[in-house]
């Protein structure tokens, strides 16, 4: 539902400008608010443009294809370790963020005379007011009808004793380092921890991985164990429910001792989860209420606790992603402008860029069982998908889970190189409500990844094993 159109005096101040800000600006223009978009940062975008998603895609992309020369399992072409220029990597890789951090976001704001871009750092003052300081110590105070929240995320560093005296590395330093290091260990094994141990791995690091559990600890076990296999085969060392005891660093080395024994490294990635940015923002003078861990509380609407203060993105109590953000931002502004639109995300997906990588979305059997959901489920290994044999890469599975009784799919998870290019038909399965019947029943192209979804969703009633290639 659009919003009501009647709104040329609505003044709407956006705190942020990354993808959930920007999004939101632009649907608020195009419904006649006039909009404020407030940043303290040097430069516009968000994490996703800037340190996150395509900085990190990128150099994976640049690991995936000095891995494919020394490792790949085609006979005939000869395998070679490639000698790696990260400078050259990271030059190319900053390149192509400035390229699109202008096509998307500075140039929105060139050709969008709605959007008023102040450069400072917010904090309210009251409900309708921020004060904005200004970069060279000036404040400019803003007054707005409805304001969006959108101040995203920081890396959460744990409490081990002494890291915080160290020259440790998040993801936003370890993505700009234009040298390799020797000995690279990682503190984390979930998603970002785990794309970048093994982006450094294949671009000819020693990695060693300390997790405080396991790898995916809220995912379905298979996935992490069938990631932990790779991991070991490709040469990390991986220690499961370990970290350091403490964190020591003597100008040249860091020293980790642990249960497993005291680790030297040249370089340590903290990478433990992010963290809201909300502290400068005096939230109790609005009466803005946050989750123990700093996060703003919204609902479905994107409202907080305050009727006319909205938030998304990785600063509030929502998944964080960037295309999360950006579909909250721009329901958010339809709501800030008169409209009536909820953000549905039980058909979400997600995906992890390891290789394998991970997709998922919907439930796991234990989410679905302590909602009282009766399931079942089939698990297809990738040694039965014809396009996996055809690559000579079979590592990994697609596991379906059902209601029982009706037969709906209610959740995907899958290993495999392509997973993140598979998860979006079982997203449409689930947004459709399909069940395995119905998704065993159309036509997928033969020689594809994406057909393990049929040949898995066969398994409920067939042994595919006894079936010819590409058997309807």
């Amino acid at each position: 539902m659009a919003g009501n159109g009647n709104t040329s005096e609505l003044q709407i101040a956006i705190v942020g400008t990354g993808s959930g800000a920007f999004a939101a600006a632009i649907k608020a223009v195009e419904e006649g608010a006039k909009v404020t978009i407030i940043e303290g940062g040097k430069v516009i975008g968000g994490t996703c443009v800037n340190v996150g998603c395509v900085p990190s895609k990128i150099m994976i992309r640049g690991a995936h294809i000095a891995h494919l020369q020394g490792h790949h399992a085609l006979a005939g072409i000869p395998q070679n370790r490639p000698r790696i220029d990260r400078g050259a990597m990271v030059k190319q890789q900053q390149a192509r963020i400035e390229e699109l951090r202008h096509a998307k976001y500075e140039n929105i704001l060139e050709t969008s005379p709605g959007i008023n871009l102040l450069r400072g750092w917010a904090r309210f003052q009251d409900r309708n007011t921020l004060i904005v300081t200004q970069n060279d110590g000036s404040e400019k105070t803003v007054i707005a009808d409805r304001i969006l929240l959108a101040t995203g995320a920081q890396p959460s560093i744990p409490d081990i004793p002494g890291l915080k005296d160290t020259p440790y590395w998040t993801s936003t330093e370890a993505l700009v380092a234009d040298q390799m290091p020797e000995h690279l260990v990682v503190i984390g094994a979930s998603v970002v921890a785990l794309e970048l141990a093994q982006a450094f791995l294949r671009l000819g690091s020693k990695v060693t991985i300390m997790a405080r559990s396991v790898f995916l600890s809220k995912e379905d076990s298979a996935l992490g164990e069938g990631l932990v296999k790779v991991f070991e085969e490709e040469g990390a060392r991986v220690l499961l429910h370990t970290l350091p005891d403490s964190v020591a660093h003597d100008g040249r080395q860091f020293i980790l001792p642990s249960k497993a024994g005291e680790i030297h490294c040249d370089q340590l990635l903290v990478a433990t989860g992010r963290q809201s940015n909300t502290d400068q923002l005096d939230l109790d003078k609005a009466g803005v209420a946050t989750s123990h861990d700093g996060a703003i509380v919204i609902d479905d609407h994107m409202r907080t606790s305050v009727a006319h203060i909205y938030a998304a993105g990785d600063c509030t109590n929502q998944p964080q992603y960037v295309y999360v953000a950006a579909a909250a931002g721009t329901r958010a502004a339809i709501n800030m402008t008169g409209g009536d639109v909820a953000l549905d995300l039980t058909a979400m997906p997600a995906v992890v860029f390891t290789e394998p990588a991970v997709g998922t979305v919907g439930l796991i059997e234990q989410q679905a069982n302590d909602q009282g959901i009766d399931t079942e489920s089939r698990t297809l290994d990738l040694e039965n998908v014809p396009r996996a044999l055809a690559n000579f890469d079979t590592r990994g599975f697609i596991k379906l889970v059902t209601e029982k009784h009706s037969g709906r799919l209610i959740g995907a998870q899958v290993l495999a190189a392509e997973a993140g290019e598979i998860i979006q038909t079982a997203v449409l399965a689930i947004r459709n409500r399909m069940t395995v019947e119905d998704l065993a029943g159309q036509l997928f192209p033969y020689l594809t990844m994406v057909e393990g979804l049929k040949l898995c969703a066969q398994t409920f009633s067939k042994d595919v094993k006894q079936l010819s290639c590409c058997a309807g």
